[in-house]
């Protein structure tokens, strides 16, 4: 698994083994990007059940300007840590070990807006219109920010708060762009 574009191009990210996780493929990941490109320069950005750190490695690698990494897995999160300190980015990441539910009422409390959300959560939890309801309640997200779903089960699509930008299907998977509206 490498970063596949921006300054950290070509850089080999550690973690792709990591029991429980599923990093998401490099023509996803280039698919995804291409498409989200115009939002990530200087943004804030919060890769939610974070695995390797894959997607917010690769969203510093072109520009956004912080990541929060959040996991609950251990091994996860030294992996993430192990990957910052390599490449060098400790100035514009932070990683947090702890469950989604409790690191959103955090960033809530702490009054954190993101202007781009990743999920990934384990595909055998269906909690996604959860996450959806609780950053859009509690006012995680920047206008016109946006967050990125990836799944594999259909669920609907149409969220109250938020326009459904672009989904796509690649193989067994889904991935969803939503826009703050």
């Amino acid at each position: 698994m490498r970063v596949i574009s921006g300054s950290l191009k070509g850089r080999k990210i550690k973690g792709y083994d990591i029991e429980g996780t599923r990093p998401t493929m490099d023509r996803v990941k280039m698919s995804l990007f291409g498409s989200i490109q115009d939002y990530i320069q200087d943004a804030c950005v919060l890769d939610l059940f974070a695995g390797s750190g894959n997607l917010g490695i690769e969203a510093i690698s072109n520009g956004a300007g912080r990541c929060f990494f959040v996991d609950n897995n251990h091994k996860c999160i030294k992996v993430i840590r192990e990957n910052i300190k390599e490449f060098k980015i400790e100035d514009k990441s932070t990683s947090i070990e702890m469950d989604y539910c409790k690191a959103l009422e955090i960033f809530k409390d702490k009054g954190n807006v993101f202007d781009i959300i990743f999920v990934d959560p384990p595909y055998r939890e269906h909690i996604l219109l959860e996450i959806l309801e609780n950053v859009r309640d509690n006012h995680l997200l920047s206008d016109k920010g946006i967050i990125i779903l990836e799944y594999n089960y259909e669920y609907a699509n149409e969220v109250e708060g938020y326009a459904l930008l672009k989904k796509k299907k690649y193989g067994d998977k889904f991935i969803s762009i939503y826009q703050k509206n």
